[in-house]
């Protein structure tokens, strides 16, 4: 169990809505729909959907980063995930890093697979059927993202969404002294800045990955000592 996954959950029963897409950047075909990510077993036909009032910050986020950056937007790389497409991508990511590793997925043995999950859980929240301890996305909360330019092209962050590596981390090219990897990031610092403004928390493992009101954000608030919340008012949607 993760640590956040110890804060208690009341729902405040807000509506699962569909984001207007329009108004934000897509990364186009959705990378899990293209690999069959089954959505229609949750009865959604696609990940563009947050709660009510998370959509509301996005908005806001969005607003945030045209003030410094016009025409810029936010790209919606993924939102809203079922358990059952949390359940498909972890066992797909297991499987990539068996074969990355040359192993063969027949013969790992007990201590392979546990090290290789632990890699995967990492940055894969578990896809916990339990109630109190719904991965981030399951919400409704949790959104990742990155951005694009006015010209519409995706702004360079140093690593892809989903890299399982230190790269991820969002400070991770902060005390760099080469002036690439000094843009990048700055170019995370953008992102990251647009979000907080609206009232988002950052993972820290993860550059890309924003969420308000789940568990993740209370224990990361708690943490800033930023209040005295102690229970998250977003659970899985279901």
């Amino acid at each position: 169990m993760k640590p956040y996954q110890s804060i208690l959950i009341q729902d405040c029963g807000e509506p699962l809505v569909p984001i207007p897409l329009e108004k934000f950047a897509l990364a186009s075909p959705h990378p899990y729909q293209k690999l069959g990510a089954p959505y229609h077993q949750a009865g959604v036909d696609s990940p563009y959907y947050l709660r009510q009032g998370v959509l509301e910050r996005l908005m806001q986020a969005q607003t945030a980063l045209n003030t410094e950056y016009p025409n810029w937007k936010i790209q919606i790389f993924d939102a809203y995930r079922p358990v059952e497409v949390q359940q498909f991508m972890v066992d797909y990511v297991f499987q990539e890093r068996v074969k990355f590793q040359g192993l063969n997925p027949e013969q790992l043995s007990e201590n392979q697979q546990q090290e290789i999950l632990k890699e995967v859980y990492q940055f894969w929240a578990v896809p916990s059927l339990n109630p109190a301890t719904p991965p981030p996305h399951s919400t409704g909360a949790a959104i990742d993202i990155t951005l694009v330019d006015n010209s519409g092209n995706g702004v360079d962050m140093g690593s892809p969404i989903d890299e399982l590596s230190p790269r991820s981390y969002p400070d991770h090219f902060a005390n760099s002294t080469d002036v690439q990897r000094q843009n990048y990031h700055q170019n995370r610092q953008i992102l990251s800045q647009a979000m907080k403004q609206a009232g988002f928390q950052q993972h820290p493992y993860e550059w890309w990955h924003f969420s308000y009101g789940d568990q993740l954000w209370i224990w990361l608030n708690h943490q800033q000592q930023k209040t005295d919340k102690n229970i998250a008012q977003y659970g899985r949607y279901a």
